[in-house]
């Protein structure tokens, strides 16, 4: 018995728009903004806030420079205080020692993923706003994701946890 494999399967389309909300530190890399940006499309996410400098590399970023809403902000922490007004539950994706294990951490629904910088992480100040942080193990060194791979986990498995 064989079975005809069909390639590049055009995506189910969401019923409503995500209530996720990407909101990333200054980041250093404008190849790990534009990676967070594409995987932001790709995962359904319509609002990505990033802060200061921010430039999108549209060869790296693709169909998501397209499909998801760019804000650029300041700073970080008046975002997050903004995000919580609308009701997001204010979720950083950082290594604390209060962290969650991103494979036992159930999202609520209206979420706010805070990406810290690449080199300084959250800073101190955003993770004082913060309601949670998860964290994703790691086996061996780096002791850290990139940030762009580890942003890729986690809405991956918020996506996981709301197919739909």
């Amino acid at each position: 018995m064989t079975f005809e494999q069909v390639r590049h399967r055009p995506p189910s389309p969401l019923g409503e728009p995500r209530e996720l909300v990407v909101a990333c530190a200054p980041m250093r890399s404008n190849v790990n903004l534009s990676t967070i940006m594409r995987t932001a499309g790709c995962c359904g996410v319509v609002r990505l806030i990033v802060c200061g400098n921010a430039r999108i590399d549209r060869t790296i970023a693709r169909d998501g420079a397209d499909a998801v809403q760019l804000e650029v902000r300041n700073s970080l922490a008046p975002a997050l205080r903004r995000l919580r007004e609308e009701g997001y539950r204010l979720v950083g994706l950082e290594q604390t020692t209060n962290s969650t294990n991103l494979h036992s951490y159930a999202f609520p629904k209206r979420t706010a993923l805070v990406i810290g910088n690449e080199r300084a992480g959250i800073g101190d100040t955003e993770l004082a706003l913060l309601d949670d942080c998860v964290e994703i193990p790691v086996w061996g060194r780096p002791y850290s994701y990139n940030v762009a791979t580890a942003t890729a986990m986690a809405l991956y498995e918020y996506c996981r946890q709301f197919p739909s």
